[in-house]
């Protein structure tokens, strides 16, 4: 640990010699030469993201962040929750092409571009109407032409990461730069280096937590643990939501999968509860760790038996109300709640989202396109059954994550302050961004301190965004940490200790990993 002080200014005229550019592609690869920023609309501006990006403008407090990033730059990447497949580490294919990669799939980038309306097929998105989805260049000649409607938000800093840290562009995108940069970087995928497996080890990723169904089989964890070559670690997190939300038109198909699955009837209350558990230990013995549950709230139901299969054959047979639907949804998570509290598996909880917003654009291009839009959350009432229930057993643990800011600090700190069982889960989505994560510090910090904090999660469907993601979080903790430093409300190597803390030891705990 660092053990300097606030009065020990470093010098503000050149980058500290800790930022300095190291050799090779990886993002450790932080601290490039500052070069002039792109404020136009084409061109060939230079991409070289500056070193100190994110530190505190004042010289004395920068110092101080520099010292605390550089302690925690290079610790491994603990990701206990995120949506990178399996199966993209088990087949180790090169991939194909820029757009591909971070373009298409994160819908970071393509909603934003639709906002300012670029078509989902022109990047590449299959169209359910049968329009012709863009090629890849044609996607990224789209992305490239449009890259100043990023600036100011997080995802063009984890764009100029990748590019620049993880893929060694050198150049902004723009018009101009599209095609050049397509060969370019197409070229540069096909290499050994740029392989799912090859940047895993050059990202330093110590744990990779995915998303599965309960009724995926797993292969592709199995073939990775079984592979003699491969020295990883990557572990299911089970995702039960479609199983579990009754008000779906598409829940008694969900139903169906998990019967066969678990070679269970699920044809009553009952089947559905052991098929549940029966999954779970199967995603146990593949080293799961983690439930996930994206529910509208967090509320839970704790019904008796009778009353829970009552419940369940008035909405199986379609004579239940919408109300009953729900109602069974909140105890389908409390019985969720109840085998975290026998088995162990913790308990993450992404509520207060509105999932795909616009029924057109899920029809047309599908889930998962942008369109999740947060809701008003409440936890103080949503969580008492839950916590009255388990919220004092050792072997209960939750991670509750929300969207709406206001009840950082008016109930979800003062829950993680009383409860042993409650961690704050990081900010996600459309918090996972440098100011709100500040925000966020500022809010439940002096209510419950570090230490009932999870840590961070990239929550990414972007490979090559997990060390990017994961650097800004590190840049913005050691921002935060030297204001208090320099406040003089904390010591740096306390500082130095929380954070790196905060970015191993607390997502380690948090997820039981």
């Amino acid at each position: 640990m660092h053990g300097g002080t606030a009065d020990t200014p470093a010098p503000d005229s050149a980058p500290d010699p800790a930022s300095a550019p190291r050799s090779g592609h990886t993002p450790r690869n932080l601290g490039s030469a500052a070069a002039p920023r792109d404020v136009s609309r084409g061109g060939r501006a230079p991409l070289a993201p500056h070193p100190d990006r994110l530190l505190p403008p004042e010289p004395s407090q920068r110092a101080i962040a520099r010292r605390l990033y550089e302690s925690v730059r290079d610790l491994p990447v603990i990701s206990p929750h995120g949506h990178v497949e399996a199966r993209l580490l088990a087949e180790n294919e090169a991939f194909t092409d820029p757009a591909s990669l971070l373009v298409t799939p994160d819908h970071y980038v393509t909603r934003l571009l639709h906002a300012h309306g670029v078509a989902m097929n022109e990047v590449g998105l299959h169209d359910g109407d049968g329009g012709e989805p863009a090629t890849p260049r044609e996607a990224w000649r789209a992305f490239c032409q449009h890259w100043h409607l990023f600036l100011g938000t997080a995802s063009r800093q984890w764009l100029e990461a990748q590019l620049h840290e993880v893929l060694g562009v050198t150049v902004q995108p723009s018009a101009e730069t599209a095609d050049e940069l397509f060969d370019e970087l197409t070229e540069r995928l096909r290499l050994p280096e740029f392989r799912p497996r090859a940047l895993y080890d050059s990202f330093a990723i110590e744990a990779l937590a995915t998303t599965d169904d309960p009724a995926d089989d797993l292969a592709h964890h199995r073939a990775l643990t079984e592979d003699p070559s491969w020295s990883g670690r990557v572990v299911p997190t089970f995702r039960p939501d479609r199983h579990l939300d009754a008000t779906k038109p598409d829940w008694p198909a969900a139903l169906a999968a998990l019967a066969e699955a678990s070679g269970i009837d699920t044809g009553d209350y009952t089947g559905l509860v052991l098929a549940l558990e029966n999954r779970r230990e199967y995603f146990r013995s593949h080293g799961a760790t983690a439930t996930d549950h994206s529910a509208p709230d967090a509320r839970t139901a704790f019904l008796d038996g009778d009353e829970a299969q009552r419940l369940f054959r008035r909405v199986r047979s379609g004579t239940g109300s919408v109300d009953d639907a729900r109602l069974l949804s909140q105890q389908l998570l409390g019985e969720m709640a109840r085998m975290s509290s026998e088995d162990g598996m913790v308990m993450a909880l992404h509520t207060g989202v509105r999932r795909n917003h616009h029924p057109e654009t899920v029809r047309r291009f599908g889930p998962d396109t942008g369109h999740d839009i947060p809701l008003q959350a409440e936890f103080t009432g949503a969580l008492q059954p839950m916590l009255e229930r388990f919220g004092t057993n050792p072997r209960f643990q939750t991670v509750v994550f929300t969207l709406d800011e206001t009840v950082f600090s008016r109930e979800l700190a003062p829950l993680a302050g009383f409860y042993p069982s409650v961690y704050l889960g990081a900010p996600w989505w459309f918090l996972d961004a440098p100011r709100a994560m500040h925000r966020f510090r500022d809010a439940v910090t002096e209510t419950a301190g570090f230490y009932r904090n999870a840590g961070f999660i990239d929550d990414t469907r972007g490979f090559c965004s997990i060390p990017a993601r994961h650097d800004t979080a590190r840049r913005v903790d050691a921002a935060h940490l030297s204001g208090l430093v320099a406040e003089h409300l904390l010591g740096e190597e306390d500082a130095a200790q929380v954070i790196h803390d905060l970015h191993d030891r607390q997502p380690r705990a948090a997820f039981r990993l």
